[in-house]
């Protein structure tokens, strides 16, 4: 009920309108109809119908002057020695019956929302004393709208009476509110569309008429087909929709094993890093030991080495007494062995020389007599 009764203001906009939201959004422009067949008659003829055009055009002027009461409230200070005294006064008047109606809309929305969010007490009192406080508020909603309607002939009139006036008023259309404007813009359309048909001919409707069937049966086949490729295409859609689905669902086994063989390998890689910490402090232990002994045998070395240098200079000095006493010795034994040559050698002559005095004594003996020879034989032998 409250939001109809916004619809009406009588396409008027206070300005503490414009801080609420739009209660209808603006009417879009209907499509172009096709137009096959153009006219034959470029003007009306008959008075019935220039009566018809004529009462559209006075109503479309009628709203471009309703649509811009708002700026005319807005700015009534501004259009004082434009629009009058009586025309002033009387739109000061319809904006303080917009403002109150609007009031009370707002109120009564207000009051309708609260009674939605508690529609589980409904069985309450206080809940119907509250509905009943609402459909009374309605009611006394009427009233206030018949003024804003009275009020609003009353503006049109006086504005009507004042040419001058109200086409400087039409100038101002930039101020008009957007939902305004589509309306008078559908209006304008309606306009020519009325125009269209009462400049055509019945021969002439009938052949558009005609031509309106033929582009329908047109336009009903291609529909079928329209529809049958839809379906087909729905059909593959679903086919899709299923693989897509199983290859997600493989993808998706695919994810567990990778993630599987990922979280294996994470297990083995943390287990080897255990293991290398733990061989490695082993190793460490290991080392810090051998690093220790390392270091006693060091010292032990060069304990080692110092009685090494000692040795190394008393084996220098045995050994080179060693040379001197082996010199010696081969000396002596040289020495020995020309002694023992020189011996050698004279036992040799000595006992050539034995043995060639004994044969020369022989010879001279051998003539004597035998008791000599005898005896000579036995000095010889001794």
């Amino acid at each position: 009920m409250a939001s109809d009764i916004l619809a009406v203001g009588s396409l008027y906009q206070v300005p503490d309108l414009n801080k609420m939201r739009a209660i209808a959004e603006t009417p879009q422009k209907a499509a172009s109809p096709l137009k096959p067949f153009t006219p034959l008659k470029t003007k009306l003829t008959s008075i019935e119908t220039k009566r018809i055009m004529s009462v559209l055009d006075e109503t479309i002027q009628k709203v471009e002057l309703v649509t811009l009461l708002s700026y005319m409230a807005a700015n009534t200070e501004d259009l004082e020695g434009l629009l009058g005294e009586d025309l002033t006064r009387a739109v000061r008047e319809h904006a303080d019956l917009c403002q109150v109606l609007v009031d009370k809309v707002s109120y009564l929305q207000e009051e309708e929302m609260q009674l939605q969010a508690e529609e589980e007490f409904e069985e309450e009192a206080w809940f119907r004393d509250l509905l009943l406080s609402i459909e009374l508020q309605k009611s006394n909603l009427l009233p206030v709208m018949g003024q804003i309607k009275d009020s609003t002939k009353n503006i049109l009139r006086l504005l009507l009476s004042r040419p001058q006036a109200a086409q400087l008023l039409r100038a101002q259309a930039q101020e008009r509110g957007p939902g305004a404007q589509g309306f008078i813009d559908s209006l304008v359309e309606l306009r020519g569309f009325l125009f269209e048909k009462l400049l055509t001919c019945p021969m002439e409707a009938r052949d558009k008429s005609q031509f309106i069937q033929e582009i329908t049966k047109r336009n009903r086949r291609n529909q079928e087909v329209i529809d049958t490729l839809e379906n087909e295409l729905e059909e593959r859609m679903k086919n899709r929709a299923a693989e897509v689905e199983k290859e997600n669902f493989v993808i998706q086994e695919l994810k567990n094993h990778l993630h599987q063989k990922k979280y294996k390998v994470e297990t083995e890689i943390e287990n080897w890093i255990q293991k290398y910490d733990t061989e490695m402090s082993e190793k460490q232990d290991e080392y810090e030991e051998l690093d220790i002994i390392h270091k006693e045998e060091k010292i032990q070395l060069e304990e080692l080495q110092q009685r090494y240098e000692v040795l190394v200079e008393e084996f220098a000095q045995i050994r080179e007494e060693r040379e001197i006493t082996s010199k010696k010795r081969m000396e002596d034994e040289q020495e020995m062995m020309r002694m023992v040559k020189a011996a050698t050698l004279i036992q040799a002559v000595w006992k050539g020389y034995l043995v060639r005095s004994l044969l020369r004594s022989k010879r001279k003996k051998r003539g004597k007599g035998k008791a000599k020879g005898e005896k000579g034989k036995g000095k010889g032998k001794k």
